[in-house]
Order: C-alpha cells, then sequence, then structure tokens
C-alpha cells in the first residue's frame, strides 16, 4: 500500500470517528464558563452597591431565590413518588432542576451582596453554595455514564474498526507510524490490567488522564514526524501536510480517550454514588438552614 493510500485512509477514518465525547466536553465547557460568568457579574452587581442586604429590594430578591429553591425540590419529590413520575419528560425535569439550581442561588447572591450579617445568614448561605457545588460535581459525573458501559465499548469497538486498529490488522490507519501503533495498544493493555480494587477507581480518574495526555503528546509527535517524512517524499503542500497530520492525530487522540472512558466507567458509576449519598443530606441542611434564617429574619 503506497503511502498516499495509508494517509488518505487516515482523513477516511478520522471523517468516520464517534463524535458524540466531544460534543459533551464542548458543552461542559460552555456550561462552567456560564456559570463563572454568572457569578462574576452577580459579584459585579453587588459591587454597584445599589441597596443594601437589609433593605425591602434585597428581601424580595431573597424571597424570589428562595422560592426557585423550594421548586427544585420538586425533582427529587417526582422521584420518590410514583404518582408524579407521569407528568412530564424526566429530561425535562432535570434541565427544569438544573435551572433552578443555578437562578436560586444567583439570587441569593444577590440578595445577600457577598456579605453575611449574622450566623445563621452564613449558615444558610454557605451550606446553599455547597449544595450548589455539589450539583455541579453532579452533573459532571452523570453526564460520564448516562450512555451505559455498553454505549463506551461500542463507542471504542466502532473507533477501532474505523480506524483498523486491531491487534490481527496489519493495514490500520496509523500503521506507517508503528511505534505510534504499539504505543496505543500497550496503553490499552496497561489500562485493562489494573485490576487492583482499592486503588483502581482513585488511579482511574487522577493518574490515568494524566497518562492519557503524556501517550498522546508522544504519539502525536511521532505522527507528525513520520508524515513530514512521507510529505517531503510525495510532496504535499504544507497546507495537506497539516491537514493529514491534524487528521492522524485525532485518530490517536479519540482512541486514548475511549479507552480511558471506558476505563473510567465503573469509576464514576461508584463516585455518582457515594455522591447521591452525600447530596441529599446537604439539601435537607440547606433547607433547615434557610427556614431558620427566614425565620430569624421575620422575628428579629
Amino acid at each position: 500500500m503506497s503511502a498516499v493510500q495509508q494517509t488518505s485512509e487516515v482523513q477516511g477514518a478520522a471523517s468516520a470517528r464517534p463524535n458524540a465525547m466531544p460534543v459533551v466536553r464542548h458543552r461542559d465547557t460552555a456550561i462552567y464558563l456560564l456559570l463563572t460568568v454568572l457569578v462574576f457579574g452577580a459579584w459585579q452587581f453587588s459591587r454597584l452597591r445599589l441597596f443594601d442586604a437589609a433593605s425591602d429590594t434585597a428581601y424580595w430578591i431573597g424571597v424570589a431565590g428562595g422560592s426557585l429553591m423550594l421548586l427544585l425540590l420538586l425533582y427529587p419529590v417526582r422521584k420518590r413518588f410514583r404518582f408524579m413520575r407521569n407528568f412530564g419528560h424526566g429530561k425535562y425535569w432535570f434541565i427544569a432542576h438544573m435551572v433552578l439550581g443555578i437562578a436560586g442561588p444567583l439570587l441569593i447572591l444577590i440578595h445577600s451582596t457577598f456579605k453575611t450579617g449574622s450566623l445563621n445568614a452564613a449558615v444558610a448561605l454557605y451550606s446553599m453554595l455547597i449544595v450548589a457545588g455539589s450539583g455541579v460535581v453532579g452533573r459532571y459525573l452523570y453526564v460520564r455514564i448516562h450512555r451505559g458501559l455498553y454505549g463506551e465499548q461500542a463507542s471504542l469497538a466502532e473507533l477501532r474498526s474505523s480506524a483498523g486498529l486491531q491487534h490481527d490488522n496489519v493495514k490500520s490507519r496509523l500503521h506507517f507510524a508503528p511505534l505510534v501503533e504499539a504505543r496505543l495498544f500497550d496503553f490499552e493493555a496497561q489500562v485493562a490490567g489494573k485490576k487492583d480494587q482499592h486503588t483502581r477507581h482513585l488511579w482511574n480518574v487522577s493518574v490515568l488522564p494524566i497518562k492519557q495526555f503524556l501517550t498522546y503528546r508522544w504519539c502525536a509527535q511521532h505522527l507528525n514526524t513520520q508524515l513530514a517524512e512521507l510529505g517531503a517524499q510525495r510532496g504535499w503542500s504544507r497546507d495537506e501536510l497539516r491537514a493529514r497530520q491534524a487528521k492522524a492525530r485525532a485518530i490517536a487522540f479519540d482512541y486514548l480517550a475511549s479507552v480511558v472512558r471506558v476505563a473510567q466507567f465503573g469509576s464514576f458509576v461508584r463516585l455518582f454514588s457515594l455522591w447521591h449519598v452525600l447530596h441529599v443530606p446537604l439539601l435537607y441542611v440547606m433547607v433547615v438552614s434557610a427556614v431558620v434564617h427566614v425565620v430569624a429574619v421575620h422575628i428579629y
């Protein structure tokens, strides 16, 4: 097979690779960036000092924020009572829960002007922030397990097939770079061989992404070098060489990412279950502290 055929297959494989997780990553980035912008905007708004926490304006902003926080409790209540499960699709309830979980705390922050004037106010505010942060963590874990282990394995199998990255396939899309092929296979073998239950979950979510990054950098460097040599032999233009290099790197990147997602699935499931055990009591603490704060405000 000629070098031109080999690298054209790189182009075809890249266009066929699964694209669900890049979309998820971009969506996550957009959501977290939006959260950062909203919190920063609320803080900047509070610096205008248009009102103080004891004013009527702050009071009604707090009422609005507290009402939204109460409404978001409808989502866990719906899951508790069977008769409520027929009220709308669960997806839209979840979206509403997330939106309310953002809007409510933002209004409470504006209401407080980012200050606490009493112990009960401090407890209510910080418990709310902890619950809101816990919700962000929960969403991060959820989107990484909602496809299921079968979905991740199917994605990896599809990517292996499209790129020809099977151990018995001598004509993969990257076989012009055998060292890269060997490095990718070795990475998958190391991940699959990590069986120690006591350290596996921690290793998968902390060390494994670092190993993935380092392996990808090594592969990307060697792919760029190999294709540069082929390009010099075949007289490719600079733009053509860069395009082929980018598509070859994309194959390596997606392969490594898919291997990591399969390995991490069980770890994220475990972490999500632990998160749920922690999140629910925190939610109750927030509700109790908020009620105490409201009662104290009206009494004193």
